[in-house]
């Protein structure tokens, strides 16, 4: 191998890396080709408000984050992983069709919580299938890459559901049947394309991952990393509160889920480089810039409903989901046993799922009773709360290591 590609992370990276980030890709596309628009299709065609908004939305990522749990532990438990993640982007891909059908919020929640299970079935057996492959010294680079691929989607998605709602005259529900499609691609070359990596524990000497003596294998240093990502959640609601900021700057209701492009593209091209710099720099630190990027973007949302004040604070948004959110996938795995990382990422997700289902009922009622630049605010305070503690922890650990020392 030449010199320069040994020096080169990602042409390191294992085939099956690359193989999950498109998978993810393509679920994106399929999956924000309809959430780009359903905050609008909610508000505007079944007439909801920003807090029943922002509780199906809650209630949708959360459900994901907390069914994280018992797919990871399950993933462990088998020692299978690739299964796991193969019923999840199926059973995401059959509820599309239900988003274009519903006559009522009621069914939008439901095609939304069932939805999100799958996603939730899907992700620690998923980011556990990443960290079984990839080697230690590369891991900052593999989350990052399969993310960056992730949100490539994610911002061709809403780009796609643009050009078909310019087409046929902002038919809402058409642009949903066509999300079926790259969906159903995913699962194809989940099935088709990727070979679960062999190894990890034999069979007849696995055991139940949630014991009580498999638990405290997971270190105080793991649980911290839990709770910080938490924190980050609490400070980040849903982004479908970013698409209804987007309404209110006068833009044709056609081009609002720009603003996801907007986020998606700076999310996908910051993901990969900074998921190589976690590598190499001190992780609490990269947290730390992660946070006060989160901050400017949360005033400058604020500040104003123009457009250039929206586009620059989403841009901001996506540049805060690059720096943290590899990172955050990354520290799990540096801190985790390889047989419990199925269990590890579960339980993180199950306490950023919670976090998230307050954080976005919080909002939407900020929203409704006191505006939009209030909300934002709002998560500018939570942002300084989390950098406080996040500060408080690395000055005690240095204190510690000097007693110590």
């Amino acid at each position: 191998m030449p010199h320069d590609q040994q020096n080169r992370p990602v042409s390191r990276l294992p085939a099956g890396v690359w193989i999950l980030g498109f998978v993810s890709m393509l679920m994106d596309i399929s999956s924000e080709m309809i959430h780009s628009l359903l905050p609008l299709f909610m508000a505007q065609v079944l007439g909801a408000g920003a807090f029943s908004i922002g509780l199906v939305e809650g209630v949708a990522e959360s459900t994901a984050l907390i069914v994280k749990i018992f797919s990871g532990v399950v993933s462990d438990w088998l020692g299978r992983r690739k299964l796991l993640a193969v019923l999840g982007y199926a059973l995401g891909t059959i509820t599309k069709p239900f988003f274009a059908l519903a006559p009522s919020l009621t069914v939008v929640l439901a095609a939304r919580f069932f939805d999100r299970i799958g996603k939730g079935i899907r992700g620690a057996p998923r980011d556990a299938l990443v960290a079984d492959m990839t080697p230690a010294s590369l891991r900052g680079a593999a989350f990052g890459l399969r993310q960056s691929l992730d949100t490539v989607g994610a911002f061709l998605g809403p780009l796609t559901a643009v050009a078909l709602m310019l087409a046929w005259n902002n038919n809402f529900r058409a642009v949903f049947w066509v999300a079926v499609i790259p969906g159903c691609l995913a699962v194809g070359l989940l099935v088709f394309g990727l070979r679960e990596p062999h190894g990890g524990t034999a069979p007849d000497k696995r055991s139940n991952p949630i014991k009580k003596e498999n638990l405290r294998r997971l270190s105080k240093r793991y649980w911290w990393v839990v709770v910080i990502g938490a924190i980050f959640t609490l400070a980040r609601f849903s982004e479908a509160f970013l698409v209804l900021r987007a309404s209110q700057t006068g833009m044709p209701l056609a081009f609002t889920p720009l603003v996801m492009v907007a986020m998606n593209l700076v999310y996908a091209v910051s993901a990969y480089p900074c998921g190589r710099l976690s590598d190499r720099m001190s992780h609490a630190k990269l947290l730390g810039i992660g946070l006060l990027v989160l901050i400017a973007a949360d005033i400058i949302l604020a500040l104003d409903a123009h457009w250039g004040f929206v586009l620059t604070g989403v841009a901001f948004w996506g540049m805060h989901m690059g720096i943290t959110q590899g990172l955050l996938a990354t520290m799990v795995a540096d801190t985790a046993p390889p047989d419990l990382y199925g269990t590890a990422y579960g339980f993180f997700n199950l306490v950023s799922g919670i976090a998230m289902l307050v954080a976005s009922a919080v909002a939407g009622l900020v929203w409704q009773k006191i505006g939009a630049p209030a909300t934002f605010l709002t998560g500018a305070l939570f942002c300084g709360v989390a950098l406080f503690i996040l500060l408080a922890r690395q000055t005690d650990a240095k204190l510690t290591a000097r007693a110590q020392g």
